[in-house]
């Protein structure tokens, strides 16, 4: 460990938490439907869309009628892109005359970025221009905004009194995008490629290695694609090996960029939710406790890391775990990047979680299996982590023996019990397809390694698939039908059957009447409060998936000290 390596986290940190009033001014803003200074270029756009689609902006819609469109549009998109990947032969912009994908894996790729987890089975590479740019970034942005959608619902249901609707989906979605998304990464994909991504047409580079050799370098649309991956919190690479490619994140400066604006919008979401319930102090308190979290897995991840394996010191192989890792970013930036990619639901990777020692790859899949609330990605962490704030005044409320209540609503029995439906999907989907897999011939053909390794390889899939995360651990050959159409079906179950229960608390906390505080309530801002909710979240997160940690990343460690192979 080194002083540097130190110093980039806590600079990280200190950027992230100054982002957040900012990007969450601007976000309250398109939250309450205000003009923006965007609307004057931007304002006939959005009309020419509702007027298109017969969408009355206006409309509120109740919570059942905000996840039936929702829904219906998602299916629409999926099965449009599903079609661009099977019929890609036959399809314009393909210079390279690739052939399209297998049904299987076309399935688990439409419904990957559909539901914004962006999990490749395939080679980025092998992909025509065409499926990158209308089949998979245009997904990039819509899901992004999708996450975002549900995050505005559920703060309407907490900040209405006595109200029947939370907003209208078609409005949110479109504003998001125009005003928010569209803009930032028009300016992030000249910065990308003013720094040396490519932007372009071309198919191919030929090129001369050093032994003399011939080789031909994809090119393509990799910068605006960049950009969007990254701030909507979707990670799928141009590239197979993802961020860890110099096409997709060529210097330490695009390296820091990228990790920021991971978090960008993520810390943003708890700034506006504080503003939107009239009280930014609660914003304060959720990413306090989003931030600690977040130094504690980065802290030890980076400890692991630079620790290095003993097994090799004991061969005079001094120094920390470089195995997968790219020299131009070294431990503490790749460490760093795991960490943010799955405390967020992005899934880029600038070095492969497999080759990182038993524990510092436990950290990434232990932030996935909490849910990704660490911070979380566009949308999907802050109403991810109010779900776990809803448990937290339930046992809050148990304490002090009165009814618990939460930025002025009570919290009863249905809400908790849509939490707890919300929050269950993630073990049972996780460790019930892990268990499957790792008793099945189609499951145990998938891993590279055998014993614990090989286990962690099967959950960190299906943690990464129901969390909506996407990146891979690597090892786990995924692209067969047994495994694309598990994880596919991990991505739906992960994605919307925790997002249609939220959007029910929504309706129902929006039928709520406001319940001032009294010297009885529990408080909702203090060091009390954010030591709560990080307990809430590491208890649950601990006694649902320590079992399976045991039997995968800390077996492995137990291992590697013992100087056993497997």
């Amino acid at each position: 460990m080194t002083f540097e390596g130190w110093a980039l986290i806590l600079i990280f940190a200190a950027l992230t938490v100054a982002l957040a009033k900012p990007i969450g001014l601007w976000l309250h803003a398109l939250y309450e439907g205000r003009r923006t200074p965007l609307h004057a270029v931007l304002g006939p756009v959005e009309r020419g869309f509702y007027k298109l689609a017969g969408i009355d902006p206006t409309a509120e819609q109740s919570w059942r009628r905000y996840a039936v469109h929702m829904l219906l549009f998602q299916v629409a998109t999926l099965l449009f892109t599903y079609a661009i990947l099977r019929l890609q032969a036959v399809l314009p912009l393909n210079p390279r005359e690739l052939a399209g994908q297998s049904p299987d894996l076309a399935f688990n790729t439409a419904i990957s970025f559909t539901a914004n987890t962006n999990w490749q089975s395939y080679s980025g590479e092998t992909l025509s221009i065409l499926s990158q740019m209308l089949g998979l970034t245009i997904h990039n942005f819509l899901s992004a905004a999708t996450g975002i959608a549900i995050a505005f619902a559920l703060f309407r249901g907490f900040a209405r009194r006595q109200a029947s609707g939370i907003g209208n989906f078609w409005a949110d979605l479109t504003r998001v995008t125009l005003y928010l998304l569209l803009p930032i990464c028009v300016i992030y994909a000249l910065f990308l490629v003013f720094s040396g991504v490519p932007q372009a047409f071309a198919s191919l580079v030929d090129a001369t290695t050093l032994e003399g050799a011939k080789q031909s370098i994809v090119l393509g649309p990799v910068a605006s694609q960049e950009a969007i991956k990254m701030l909507g919190t979707n990670g799928g690479g141009f590239f197979n090996a993802n961020s860890a490619h110099p096409f997709e994140n060529p210097t330490a400066l695009t390296n820091l960029v990228q990790m920021l604006s991971i978090f960008a919008i993520g810390s943003g979401m708890t700034w506006c939710f504080g503003k939107a319930m009239g009280n930014t102090r609660q914003g304060w308190a959720i990413l306090a406790a989003m931030m600690l979290l977040f130094l504690a897995g980065a802290g030890v991840t980076y400890w692991q890391e630079a620790a290095g394996n003993p097994n090799l010191h004991a061969l005079g192989l001094a120094g920390g775990n470089m195995e997968g890792k790219e020299v131009r970013f070294g431990i503490a930036a790749s460490a760093l990047f795991s960490v943010v990619t799955t405390a967020a639901s992005c899934g880029a990777v600038n070095a492969m979680h497999d080759s990182f020692t038993a524990l510092g790859g436990m950290i990434p899949l232990f932030n996935m299996q909490l849910g990704e609330v660490v911070i979380g990605g566009v949308g999907a962490g802050i109403y991810g982590f109010l779900v776990f704030a809803i448990l937290a005044v339930f046992v809050a409320g148990l304490m002090v023996g009165r009814t618990p209540e939460y930025v002025g609503k009570k919290i009863e029995s249905r809400e908790v019990k849509l939490a707890v439906l919300a929050i269950a999907i993630l073990p049972l989907s996780i460790l019930g397809l892990t268990a499957l897999s790792s008793v099945l011939p189609q499951g145990l053909a998938g891993p590279l390694n055998k014993g614990p390794h090989g286990f962690t390889e099967i959950l960190y899939a299906f943690t990464s698939a129901t969390g909506n995360n996407g990146s891979a651990f690597a090892g786990l050959t995924a692209a067969t039908p047994y495994y694309n159409g598990l994880l596919g079906l991990a991505m739906w179950l992960g994605r919307f059957f925790m997002i249609v229960p939220i959007l029910a608390v929504a309706g129902s906390l929006a039928a709520k009447k406001y319940t001032p505080e009294t010297a009885g309530s529990f408080p909702t801002t203090g060091p009390l409060w954010v030591g709560l909710l990080v307990g809430i979240i590491l208890i649950v997160g601990g006694l649902t998936f320590l079992p399976s940690l045991a039997l995968g990343p800390i077996a492995d460690h137990i291992a590697m000290v013992r100087g056993q192979l497997f």
